[in-house]
């Protein structure tokens, strides 16, 4: 159909996983994709692969979006080679799982450092470029932004920033068509956790997962809406994926009453 015929769209943390179905979905329906992260040959294998499929425009650029410099550099050539940057989706994000006892200072905020300023750079820099014509930031956020698994603190205090940051540069964005919203995927299938295992390292057994692809499709429609409407937040999670992902998680608590059994 080309519902994205001839938009361009940077796609942070394309190269695999989420980021790499949206890249695919983008370009079959006629947009002009760049591709970023900080695993080069990730981002090869990716835009290989697509182009093997048909006439899609897609190429990379390396990009560490903590980089103050090199995020400037994505989009600068972005807007260099197709003269416009209408769509960003902000992908990028790394995971680390202990006990809040044994977090280092080096996981939180390396977590902190990707998923949030990273984010908030790539943001302020897709700004710049689509004040006069507006256009569609989806920032990647996670059903964690509302209801954390344990062992997962940096990581959960980082989807709930996402969230902060969506509302905020909605308003911002407001006067210049710039509209933003976040999609938040519930247990996804991705590289990371090709056996259904929790991705936190805490074991919790298999489970239920969507494909990437359903992500995929959610951000298509996000990113296609018309220019006047924001599709600020979305969802996505397995149909049977309990209490937005979390299971249940019960707690057995041994009183001189006898045993209470707590569900959370």
């Amino acid at each position: 159909m080309n519902i994205l015929n001839k938009k361009v769209a940077i796609i942070t943390g394309g190269g695999t996983g989420i980021g790499k179905s949206i890249a695919k979905i983008f370009c079959q329906e006629g947009a002009k994709v760049i591709i970023a992260s900080r695993n080069q040959k990730n981002l090869i294998n990716t835009i290989n692969e697509i182009r093997q499929t048909g006439n899609e425009i897609i190429d990379y650029i390396k990009c560490d979006i903590t980089n103050t410099d090199e995020v400037g550099y994505l989009f600068s050539q972005t807007f260099n080679k197709y003269g416009s940057i209408d769509i960003l989706v902000n992908n990028s994000g790394v995971i680390e799982g202990d006990p809040i006892d044994q977090i280092s200072d080096e996981k939180w905020e390396n977590v902190i450092s990707v998923n949030v300023t990273g984010t908030f750079k790539c943001t302020r820099e897709g700004f710049k470029y689509m004040k006069q014509n507006g256009g569609k930031i989806i920032n990647i956020g996670s059903i964690a932004g509302e209801t954390p698994r344990m062992h997962s603190s940096p990581y959960t205090t980082s989807k709930h920033a996402i969230r902060g940051l969506t509302k905020s540069a909605a308003l911002d964005g407001r006067e210049y068509g710039i509209a933003v919203g976040c999609l938040n995927p519930g247990n996804t299938m991705v590289e990371r956790r090709p056996d259904g295992r929790s991705a936190s390292g805490l074991d919790e057994g298999q489970e239920i997962l969507i494909n990437s692809e359903d992500i995929a499709r959610t951000a298509l429609l996000m990113a296609s809406m018309p220019a006047s409407t924001n599709a600020f937040e979305a969802t996505v999670l397995p149909v049977k994926q309990p209490f937005i992902g979390r299971g249940w998680f019960i707690m057995y608590n041994k009183t001189k009453l006898g045993e209470t059994l707590c569900i959370f």
